[in-house]
């Protein structure tokens, strides 16, 4: 079973954390964001030069989501709705049973378990509510940050094709599925 409508935006909540739709205000977040030398570090990607950038992105990231694409919330403290990171699911295989999952958090805020976190509570609604049978995740091999993340949400290294990347995966499982 797979329901990939994601129409309403499903807004999702944890103990710290609301996981909402991007919208235009987010645009100074976004730009500090990508901006970032630190959070671009291992994403092989060119910095935002500018709002104009951020704003640009904000849209094509709606769209994609209009059509059932890909989710990508902006995460928020609760009781604040500034963006300081920022969590997706994309790259959906033809039948929907698998995605790819990407996140980015403003550098003030890593080391708190936020993404941790933000990751568990898509990673549920991911196999609960899309029907995902795995999730994939790609790090750069140095980004340790992000391979401890990986590691404590359960995912398993595979090798990749090329040397600086790893690919770790998520197979939904039995015990996952019925412990939320």
């Amino acid at each position: 079973m797979t329901d990939k409508n994601f129409t309403p935006f499903p807004v999702l909540k944890t103990e710290r954390l609301t996981l909402r739709q991007l919208v235009d205000s987010d645009d100074k977040e976004i730009f500090a964001l990508r901006s970032n030398d630190d959070v671009n570090k291992y994403l092989g990607r060119k910095p935002s030069k500018s709002l104009d950038d951020a704003k640009n992105f904000i849209l094509a990231i709606n769209e994609s989501i209009q059509k059932n694409d890909a989710l990508y919330w902006a995460i928020a403290l609760n009781g604040a709705d500034k963006l300081i990171g920022t969590i997706c699911l994309f790259n959906f295989s033809d039948d929907n049973s698998k995605a790819e999952i990407g996140y980015e958090l403003l550098p003030d805020f890593q080391g708190k378990a936020i993404m941790q976190e933000a990751a568990a509570e898509v990673i549920d609604f991911g196999i609960q509510h899309i029907g995902l049978n795995a999730i994939e995740a790609y790090t750069h091999a140095e980004n340790q940050s992000s391979t401890r993340l990986l590691d404590k949400l359960h995912f398993t290294r595979h090798r990749a094709d090329d040397d600086n990347f790893m690919i770790f995966k998520l197979i939904r499982n039995a015990e996952r599925t019925t412990n939320r």
